[in-house]
């Protein structure tokens, strides 16, 4: 039976909302933690559960960091993790999977579905390590969450999307 366990060095979780109806903004969490709860060989059968603590948010801007942190967003203090917590994972073919779970930010418990492609395996140079890939990508629907702070833009529309897209890309070292 072969574990995982989250290489967080080499692993990082990105995100970009539309701004102001013609750009995007980006940002990371510098933080969080990966459990892989099963045989690695099996992943259908695995359970995973993400946490993020939304204190790490990073978006280059510490203003824009900090009106994140607070009530019009995330209300880090009062909820400081986001959690993913899977119910299923499917394969869809030999590198590709849909994982299926519930993802609670701010209070607010909602499915969603992510895809993850495998990236494979490989040793490392240094130690001697087997290392696994996995890039996770999808998108959350904010205002689900009760995050709806917005404005109108003068020229119609409004300053912020409602869909958030994450990507992930993680590294984890392989153990028998």
């Amino acid at each position: 039976m072969s574990t995982l366990t989250l290489d967080q060095a080499h692993s990082a979780i990105d995100f970009q909302i539309k701004h102001m109806m013609v750009s995007k903004a980006k940002g990371e969490f510098t933080d969080f933690n990966i459990e892989v709860d099963g045989d690695f060989t099996d992943l259908e059968s695995a359970k995973i559960t993400a946490t993020i603590p939304v204190q790490s948010i990073d978006t280059g801007n510490e203003d824009r960091d900090n009106h994140l942190r607070a009530g019009d967003f995330f209300e880090a203090e009062t909820y400081p993790n986001m959690i993913f917590e899977s119910k299923s994972i499917q394969k869809v073919d030999d590198d590709e999977y849909k994982i299926t779970g519930d993802f609670t930010i701010k209070g607010v418990t909602n499915e969603e579905t992510f895809n993850v492609e495998y990236n494979g395996t490989s040793k490392s140079p240094l130690d001697g390590s087997t290392v696994a890939g996995f890039d996770v990508n999808g998108k959350v629907n904010r205002e689900a969450y009760g995050m709806t702070y917005n404005a109108a833009m003068e020229t119609g529309g409004l300053m912020l999307g409602k869909d958030v897209k994450f990507e992930g890309n993680f590294e984890f070292i392989v153990s028998e």
